[in-house]
């Protein structure tokens, strides 16, 4: 049976890790990912894992070894935050264009300057278009179970791209709370023997060529074929998720609706935000207000779809970002949401709320004025201002 046992959302993942048992892990400490590595290191020096773990000096050299490890066959996983993925960034590029299924947790940080070791999205963010999958949790639990299934998803032959699965830095990373462990051979049997699914640099009778130089006649090519895995991940997804339900009794999904039915309004937000957002709901459904909460646990490849079907029937919806495009439109989520509603017959009024950046406090009462702001803009039939900040000093 799955026991609860109190754990950081950092050490929730080293557990996910432990129970995967990878090829190698190749890491360097940043805050606030530091204690994934400091308890995994620890797993590997109790032999509770075999795992070849590979103290390198830097990110770069992280990632760097990191697609050595995959591109010669071995199942292979890292994890940073902040400026040590920023530090990553060339070599981020080329594992996702190589099709190599590392799995990275990210430890969501602001990305200086000023220095910053709190938490917003702008890390992850702006790896958004690097090719790698990304998931992001609301809690400790979903960081631990996203572990397992990026496994099960980067490895899927019809897919094959490396995956980010992403928590907030110190908010749920060092936050304890129960986790329910699944059982260690029900892991080990979900993500199956890692049999790669393309030649490696050490299969001498098929031999192959990693990282060459791809001019004009290629690499178009290639960044179609990765586009095409984008597309295959986002139907095959949903499959994996549903295996895992079956096998271990959850209910994850692409996206959570949370109290959607018959909602007029709606928030739309990422990660442990979402928590105090469904509290705020909870409250306003009390008095009467028809009120509800989206949250994408899957932001790449983007649930188009999903996100129209939501949102459709809704008045208003206010889509909140904890981080900035510096575009002048507002925050990535944002605009991603507002692209695709494009072509959807029923077009919610729409707001942008960027907040929590450099780890800035919300409070259930920013939360509630956002749902305030929704019925007043839906009596008004117009939205004067679409681009807002909450809990910014002017």
């Amino acid at each position: 049976m799955a026991k609860i046992t109190p754990l950081t959302g950092d050490q929730a993942v080293a557990e996910a890790m432990r129970q995967i048992d990878p090829d190698v892990v190749a890491a360097y400490p940043i805050t606030p990912q530091t204690e994934i590595v400091m308890t995994f290191s620890q797993f590997v020096a109790d032999g509770k894992v075999k795992t070849e773990f590979i103290p390198v000096e830097s990110e770069h050299s992280a990632m760097s070894a990191c697609v050595g490890s995959a591109a010669a066959g071995a199942r292979t996983m890292t994890a940073t935050s902040a400026n040590g993925l920023a530090l990553m960034w060339e070599i981020v590029y080329i594992a996702a264009s190589m099709r190599l299924p590392i799995v990275m947790p990210v430890v969501n940080r602001a990305l200086s300057g000023p220095i910053n070791i709190h938490c917003d999205h702008s890390d992850s963010m702006g790896a958004r278009d690097s090719g790698w999958i990304q998931m992001y949790a609301e809690n400790g639990q979903e960081a631990y179970e996203d572990t397992i299934l990026a496994i099960r998803i980067a490895e899927r032959k019809d897919i094959l791209l490396p995956v980010m699965v992403c928590q907030d830095g110190f908010i749920t990373s060092h936050s304890v709370e129960g986790v329910e462990l699944l059982e260690d051979k029900l892991v080990k049997d979900f993500i199956r023997e890692y049999k790669p699914c393309m030649p490696t640099l050490l299969d001498t009778d098929k031999p192959v060529t990693y990282g060459p130089l791809d001019l004009q006649d290629f690499y178009f090519e290639h960044k179609r074929q990765q586009s095409e895995a984008m597309k295959n991940a986002m139907a095959t997804i949903p499959k994996v998720m549903d295996e895992f339900n079956r096998t271990f009794g959850k209910s994850c999904n692409i996206i959570e609706e949370y109290k959607m039915d018959g909602a007029e309004v709606g928030i739309i937000v990422m990660s442990s935000t979402a928590g105090t957002a469904k509290v705020v709901v909870d409250e306003l459904r009390e008095q009467g207000l028809k009120v509800g909460l989206i949250r994408p646990r899957l932001f790449r490849p983007f649930p188009a779809q999903k996100i129209i079907d939501a949102i459709s029937g809704l008045k208003a919806v206010a889509v909140l970002d904890r981080a900035e495009s510096f575009s002048n439109c507002g925050g990535p989520l944002f605009n991603d949401i507002r692209a695709v509603m494009y072509n959807s017959e029923k077009k919610p009024l729409m707001l942008n709320y960027i907040f929590g950046l450099g780890g800035r406090d919300i409070f259930p009462k920013d939360i509630a004025d956002v749902y305030k702001k929704l019925f007043k803009i839906v009596s008004a039939n117009r939205a004067e201002e679409s681009i807002n900040y909450i809990g910014v000093r002017e």
